[in-house]
């Protein structure tokens, strides 16, 4: 019996009541890439005194790295008691305010291009980056790993949803005679699509949160405890969120000085170098989870960011440039409409089964490249 009992007890020692000071402390020592954390006033330093597009990109680039590690902690330390299903919200959320804050501000710029661009290359990064990383390194030590295959499905039905919102205006365009393009007509029907999708990610949100919650929520890990007050992981969200916004303002802003200096596509810029730096979050917290076999919550995030990105932040950025008179639609070129389409298809084939290994990583990951390598040398 007082074998038993010694190991629970020195448990109970060890799981003191984290406070203020200690929370501090435990996330500024969570990881070693937090010693990058000196970029982050480098950073603002040099982009204020207006240095050269160059050195203002890869300076905030790099500073964004080590924020983003801290907010996939923050939200795993929230994770640890509300649950893998607001864990994963939460995450996807303050992962894609940054992205909707500069959306919004290209938008009042007038470089709808731009936002339309980040809008898709946001939710191919997610489904093809993140969760190609998430399937490969989580695998490599183990032969599979699980999830659940009901949640998966649901989350690619509104993937498929999404994908027939940015179909619909392209086929409409395609059908209408080139002397006769009706841009009127396709305006209207992105307003009125975009007002649906906000309905549906609103069902969504009920759905996952409150009728269907279990099918989201991982297996209790009884060996893993909050190190941090509930507090603090909320307040370190917001701040560093407010942060990275600042940080991501300044590196948008030096990208056309660097797509001039660097002689690269400005499009590849948009769909594929953007979206890694704003979605930065999501890779360092979905990567995290997997390699601790949290595949609910991973798939959660890599997969739900997606699902905003689709259903929340894009209609919302129609409906604001409805409503500030920037004619921003639902309409893409016909090459990215068939890109995100494929790349749809493939995640469905991939997680129908609810089990993933990292040879299937491999396969989300060479599809990122392929189409990274298309983009690239796509004209523009």
């Amino acid at each position: 019996m007082s074998n038993e009992n010694e190991p629970l007890l020195g448990q109970t020692e060890e799981r003191h009541v984290p406070t203020v000071w200690s929370s501090f402390k435990v996330t500024l020592y969570s990881s070693y890439i937090n010693y990058f954390l000196i970029f982050v006033p480098i950073a603002i330093v040099f982009s204020i005194l207006d240095a050269s597009p160059t050195v203002v990109f890869t300076l905030n680039f790099i500073a964004i790295i080590p924020l983003a590690k801290l907010l996939g902690f923050a939200t795993e330390e929230i994770a640890l008691r509300s649950g893998s299903t607001i864990g994963a919200l939460l995450n996807a959320t303050f992962g894609n305010a940054v992205e909707l804050i500069l959306g919004i501000i290209a938008l009042k710029e007038g470089l709808i291009r731009v936002v339309q661009a980040s809008v898709l290359g946001s939710i191919l990064s997610n489904l093809l980056l993140v969760l190609g990383f998430c399937f490969f390194l989580g695998g490599v030590n183990r032969t599979e790993q699980k999830f659940n295959v009901t949640a998966a499905q649901t989350s690619c039905s509104l993937l498929a949803l999404t994908t027939l919102s940015l179909l619909v205006p392209a086929a409409f365009s395609a059908s209408t005679p080139d002397d006769q393009e009706d841009k009127e007509g396709i305006l209207q029907l992105s307003h009125g699509v975009s007002i649906v999708l906000l309905i549906v990610y609103l069902l969504y949100l009920f759905f996952q949160l409150k009728t269907h919650t279990f099918l989201y929520e991982d297996e209790e890990d009884e060996t893993e405890f909050p190190t941090t007050t509930l507090g603090f992981s909320v307040g370190s969200l917001l701040v560093i969120a407010c942060v990275v916004s600042v940080h991501a303002e300044y590196l948008v802003g030096a990208i056309e000085g660097v797509v001039e200096h660097w002689g690269i596509n400005q499009t590849f810029v948009g769909i594929i170098l953007l979206p890694i730096v704003g979605n930065a979050a999501e890779h360092v917290s979905s990567v995290t989870f997997a390699l601790k076999d949290k595949m609910n919550l991973c798939i959660g995030i890599a997969v739900s960011s997606s699902l905003q990105i689709g259903l929340l932040v894009s209609p919302v950025l129609v409906l604001t440039g409805w409503a500030i008179g920037q004619p921003m639609t639902l309409f893409f070129e016909d090459f990215e409409t068939v890109i995100l389409f494929a790349s749809v298809l493939i995640v469905n084939y991939l997680i129908q089964d609810g089990r993933s290994n990292w040879l299937e990583g491999v396969l989300l990951l060479s599809s990122y490249v392929i189409i990274a390598m298309a983009f690239y040398l796509y004209p523009k």
